[in-house]
């Protein structure tokens, strides 16, 4: 049987065939594609002129021959199927690489697990903002306290043990992809535990694709279950699209993107963890590890918060394994306060905790080839009886890997031409029933403001209101 195209010898293709990345995007400003389906369309009966050229990434040498098919958005934001057969999402385009299983249109219990599940694992951020121009701090014993140097020491190890601080600094771009499943496993509320009884049935299956470019500059794409997410960032300004939320940017500050800390980037991993404090030591699956701990300041709380919603922390801890020196565990907790209007404040407690494991050299970088999450969703505080706890798995595998890809741009970080100019913070993306509560004050809150504006200036005549959607 003949052997399918790897989607990575598509864009070596192009690039063969001396096509850049800005010059095949869609001409309409209103784009319907993604950023990165300019990088992806090819001719139908294009001949490959040199068959022999392939490229040396993660995984096996796959030769040219296939074409693919240009993305496009999600479903429809109410969760409806995609009648027109010429509507292909990222899942298709993935075919013969990535397992999907039908759609969810036809089960709303199951469409609204699906939409908590990609909204909390789709494209979650690293707590503070890091540039990898940054360069690391020299370990310093003097002056210094023993918590801090000894995370200066940790690093050191960790960067020599990823491939070396000179062969990291040489990468101008990455590219990644891979295999996802993801599943809510059990819903507690405080009369009764609903458990899925069949892991295998219930879970989504899918695939991502994640392009990273210095500097700060990164974009993923996420197909699961039929619905799609992709988030970037241009370098300026972090964004997100769901079918069900659209293009919003997010609240705060350039922050990097948590899938790429989970064995993808030692680099901006490294600079992450810069300013961490030795915490301890603690086995992992039995292999003895350091533990550093860090947390976002108050003024990166504040820039993510908005409204009644209010990030109170959020706290990243890494476990380097003293055997390897590489990163192994990643525990992210962060806690959120939602103010409705009249009512009790609501608290939710968001925790993941993630396991990289199958670490293999690409091109002389160590990278993580598997692993898998666990989320626990917490809600508590308004009525001693309406505690709830979701519990949310996601399994992974990278496909494949590659650096220094030649031809991509910054053309393709650009954020969709329809994004909107308010943002979104992160209690958008909680079930449905705190959501509305939440966009209720949300408003309210925005309305106080533009009346605060309208006193301000209520001695000119031509007043414009200023309003946010």
């Amino acid at each position: 049987m003949e052997r399918k195209q790897g989607f990575f010898s598509a864009l070596k293709e192009e690039v063969v065939r001396g096509l850049s990345p800005a010059r095949s995007r869609a001409k309409s400003p209103a784009r319907s594609g993604s950023p990165m389906s300019g990088l992806l369309r090819r001719k139908k009966q294009h001949q490959v002129a040199n068959p022999e050229m392939f490229v040396a990434r993660s995984g096996s040498m796959r030769f040219l021959g296939e074409t693919l098919t240009p993305l496009i958005e999600g479903p429809d934001p109410d969760g409806g199927e995609v009648g027109d057969s010429k509507r292909v999402g990222l899942g298709q385009w993935m075919k013969g690489q990535l397992s999907r299983t039908p759609s969810v249109a036809s089960s709303a219990y199951k469409r609204s697990d699906l939409r908590l599940l990609l909204g909390v694992l789709g494209a979650p951020l690293a707590p503070v903002h890091v540039s990898t121009n940054d360069p690391l701090p020299h370990l310093s014993i003097k002056d210094t306290p023993i918590e801090t140097s000894s995370a200066q020491y940790i690093l050191q190890q960790y960067t020599a043990a990823s491939g070396g601080q000179k062969l990291q600094n040489s990468i101008r771009n990455a590219y990644a992809m891979g295999k996802v499943k993801m599943l809510a496993c059990e819903i507690e509320s405080a009369t009764k535990v609903v458990k899925s009884r069949n892991a295998t049935r219930d879970a989504e299956t899918g695939g991502f694709v994640l392009w990273q470019m210095n500097p700060d500059m990164w974009y993923v794409e996420l197909a699961v279950g039929g619905s799609k997410v992709h988030a970037g960032c241009n370098g300026k300004i972090v964004w997100r699209h769901t079918p069900w939320l659209g293009a919003h940017t997010a609240k705060g500050p350039v922050r990097p993107l948590r899938r790429a800390l989970q064995g993808l980037d030692p680099r901006t991993t490294a600079s992450l963890f810069a300013d961490a404090r030795c915490i301890g030591e603690k086995k992992v699956n039995g292999e003895d590890c350091f533990i550093l701990k860090l947390c976002a300041d108050p003024q990166t709380l504040k820039a993510r918060s908005e409204g009644p919603a209010e990030i109170i922390r959020h706290v990243l801890f890494g476990y380097f394994s003293q055997k390897t020196g590489l990163l192994v565990y990643l525990e992210d907790s962060h806690l959120t306060r939602i103010q409705s209007n009249g009512g009790d404040a609501v608290y939710w407690d968001t925790t993941i905790n993630s396991f990289l494991e199958d670490y293999r050299p690409v091109e002389g970088v160590m990278v993580a080839h598997s692993g898998h999450s666990v989320v626990n969703l917490f809600r508590f505080g308004d009525m001693a009886m309406s505690h709830t706890r979701t519990r949310m798995e996601e399994a992974w595998t990278i496909e494949e890997v590659a650096f220094n890809v030649p031809g991509l741009s910054i053309d393709c970080f650009i954020p969709p031409a329809d994004l909107r100019s308010g943002s979104f913070s992160e209690a958008c993306e909680l079930p449905q029933h705190e959501r509305a509560k939440s966009a209720v004050a949300v408003a309210a809150h925005r309305a106080k403001v533009a009346a605060l504006e309208k006193a301000h200036v209520s001695n000119i005549d031509n007043m414009v209101w200023k309003m946010e959607v």
